[in-house]
């Protein structure tokens, strides 16, 4: 595990940040758009004239292109640089939602959604790789956190402000001038955003389908890749499938309350990622030997609060539901570990790919999820309590995958410090990651 090349300096300038955050603000817009329909959900269903398992099938499709698109959005990155990349994504974005905004058959909406999840695909890989390469490895789980946590401003203006501007202007309009406000901002990003600090665009030399598939076996092989996977993969897809679209149906067809307070109920899944994305992204910056611990802690905290949430007799308190709900908001923030680990053990110029495999794991999760959900509320008659069992299958799954990667890339670690080689985070040695050691010398040797 040689130390990794780097493009970055010591720390970022003025100059650095400005750009980040330009580029941040489309994954802003990103967010917005994907997350619309989950307070529009229900307008989507009377508008569009379906039930349940037909609503599911907007976030599937969305986030089924959007995860099927992650390892293509690394590459994309690495071979064209981020800026072109964003350039597409708004495209894309905008492109989708004034389709969206049209559409009066489900078949065009669905076709919208689709787009949609193209552009929402290009982008977060794309303003990380720009981090990575405008900000130092120490900075970046900062930068990182910022990220997601700015993200979450798209997130709030789609919970009550949107659903207040569905009751007035309605569908056509809203949709519409949010698809045109983010054609628009391709100006800004043309103007404005450096691919590196010393260059505003890069490009990598022409690949061949054999070197992109060896980049990518390179990506897969690291431990830590796979760890980040399996970590993004296990903390979001509970928050991303009540903030995408069952959130607002479950309060309301579920617990009684109305769309106006459900729609605000949400918002504590906005605030909880905005304000522990920077706490969490500072704290494992400085330390980041204990980033796979937390993530444990989080794990566990989570099948508390899913205990919670189902096993509670009758409605459920909003005593009850602020706090279920902090919880499951930092599951952006601790999926924010995933690329760290990705970036921290693959060299600059195959983060791109690393990162898209990473990113891959939480919307596969949320995919799966979402239509698990939609199918058996079709088959119970609307039982939330069953359908979101799933919730609980999937966080087990995870929480294995996470306990056996982590061993791996635990290994490899210690492996790579007894062949002197660098690493980039030095990790205190227990008498159960010896038989790992071992395992790993042994698959290094061969």
């Amino acid at each position: 595990m040689s130390s990794r090349p780097t493009t970055t300096t010591s720390s970022g300038s003025l100059r650095s940040w400005l750009i980040w955050l330009t580029a941040a603000f489309v994954y802003v817009l990103a967010v917005f758009h994907r997350t619309s329909l989950g307070v529009a959900g229900l307008d989507a269903a009377e508008r569009f004239g379906v039930g349940s398992a037909a609503l599911s099938a907007f976030t599937v499709l969305q986030v089924g292109v959007y995860a099927a698109m992650q390892v293509p959005t690394g590459l994309l990155v690495d071979r064209f640089g981020p800026r072109r990349v964003l350039l597409g994504a708004l495209t894309f974005l905008g492109l989708g939602q004034v389709l969206l905004a049209v559409a009066h058959t489900y078949a065009l909406a669905l076709i919208a959604r689709g787009v949609l999840g193209l552009g929402d695909a290009l982008t977060f890989v794309s303003v990380l790789r720009l981090a990575a390469n405008h900000f130092p490895g120490r900075q970046y789980m900062l930068v990182t956190a910022l990220t997601g946590a700015l993200g979450f401003v798209g997130n709030l203006a789609a919970t009550l402000p949107l659903a207040l501007l569905l009751a007035g202007p309605g569908w056509t309009p809203t949709f519409l001038i949010a698809g045109l406000v983010t054609l628009a901002f391709t100006v800004v990003v043309t103007l404005r955003v450096r691919d590196t600090p010393t260059s505003r665009t890069t490009a990598a030399p022409t690949a061949s389908a054999t070197e992109v598939l060896a980049q990518l076996r390179a990506a897969l092989r690291i431990p830590g890749t796979r760890l980040g996977f399996w970590t993004h993969f296990t903390t979001p897809f509970g928050q991303n499938a009540m903030v995408l679209l069952w959130g607002v149906p479950f309060l309301v067809d579920g617990q009684g309350y109305s769309a106006t307070v459900a729609s605000s109920l949400l918002v504590v899944f906005v605030i909880g990622a905005m304000v522990g994305g920077p706490v969490l992204g500072g704290f494992v910056g400085r330390r980041p030997e204990l980033r796979m611990p937390l993530v444990v802690g989080y794990l566990a905290a989570t099948g508390v609060t899913w205990a919670v949430l189902l096993g509670w007799p009758g409605q459920l308190p909003v005593g009850v539901l602020i706090p279920a709900f902090a919880v499951l908001s930092l599951g952006g923030p601790f999926s924010m570990v995933g690329f760290a680990l990705a970036r921290d053990y693959n060299p600059l110029p195959r983060v791109g790919t690393a990162t898209g495999i990473v990113n891959v794991g939480g919307f596969v999760a949320t995919m799966v999820v979402s239509l698990l959900i939609g199918v058996l509320l079709e088959a119970t008659g609307g039982n939330y309590r069953i359908a979101f069992l799933t919730m609980v299958v999937v966080l087990a799954l995870g929480a294995w995958r996470i306990g056996v990667w982590w061993l791996r890339a635990r290994a490899a670690v210690f492996a790579a410090e007894d062949r002197g080689e660098s690493v980039p985070v030095r990790l205190r040695r227990h008498r159960w990651d010896t038989g790992h050691i071992v395992a790993e010398r042994t698959s290094a040797s061969v």
